[in-house]
C-alpha cells in the first residue's frame, strides 16, 4: 500500500504542478495555481499519515516506510526550488518572459552553486533520519533495522553529494581551452619578471 502511495505522491506531485501552472499562465488565473501549487505539500503530509497509520495497524517496519521518509525529505528539500525552476521555464515558454538563467556553468560561482544543491540535500537528509528515527521510537521494541539502514542511505547520498560539492570547490571547472587560475597566476608572474 505504501509504495503505491509513493508513486500516487510523485504523480500527483506532477499533476498538480502542470495544472497550476497551466492555469498560472493559458488562462491568466493566479490565484487558483496559487491554491494548486500550495497543495502540494498536503500530499507529503497524506504520505506521512498513511505510513504512521499503517505502522500503528501493527505492519512490520520495511523498506517501503524508509522510502516514504526519504520521499518526504527529498520533496522537503527540492520541492520549492524544482517548483520555482519550473515556473520560470513556464514563464518564458507560455507568456513570453525572458529566458530564466541557468546555473552558473565555471569557476567559484559553479562551486557556490553545487554547495546550494549540497545544503538541500543535507536538508531532505535530515527531515528523512528525522522521520525515521521518529518511525523506531514508534515502533519501539520491533525489528526496526530497514528503517536504520535507510537512516544510512539518507546519510551516504548526503556525503556522496557533500564530495562531489566539495570537488568543485577545490577544482572549479573551467571553460574548454582555458587554463586553471593557478596556472594563470604563474603565467602572470612570468609575464611580470620579464
Amino acid at each position: 500500500m505504501i509504495v503505491a502511495l509513493i508513486i500516487a505522491c510523485e504523480v500527483g506531485f506532477w499533476v498538480l504542478l502542470a495544472l497550476g501552472l497551466a492555469v498560472r499562465y493559458l488562462l491568466k488565473w493566479r490565484r487558483t495555481s496559487v491554491v494548486l501549487l500550495l497543495c502540494e505539500p498536503l500530499l507529503e503530509l497524506v504520505l506521512f499519515v498513511a505510513t504512521a497509520v499503517d505502522l500503528k495497524n501493527g505492519a512490520e517496519p520495511g523498506w517501503e516506510h524508509g522510502l516514504a521518509a526519504l520521499y518526504i525529505g527529498y520533496t522537503v528539500a527540492y520541492g520549492h526550488y524544482t517548483i520555482r525552476w519550473l515556473d520560470g521555464h513556464a514563464a518564458h515558454r507560455l507568456a513570453g518572459a525572458p529566458r530564466p538563467p541557468g546555473p552558473p556553468r565555471y569557476g567559484m560561482a559553479r562551486a557556490r552553486h553545487e554547495g546550494g544543491l549540497w545544503l538541500r540535500t543535507l536538508l531532505g537528509a535530515a527531515v528523512a533520519c528525522a522521520l525515521l528515527q521518529g518511525a523506531v521510537w514508534y515502533v519501539g521494541d520491533g525489528d526496526t533495522s530497514s528503517l536504520r539502514s535507510f537512516q544510512w542511505v539518507a546519510l551516504r547520498a548526503a556525503g556522496i553529494h557533500g564530495l562531489v560539492a566539495l570537488a568543485y570547490l577545490i577544482w572549479p571547472k573551467q571553460p574548454k581551452g582555458e587554463p586553471a587560475s593557478s596556472d594563470r597566476l604563474v603565467r602572470s608572474e612570468e609575464k611580470a619578471r620579464r
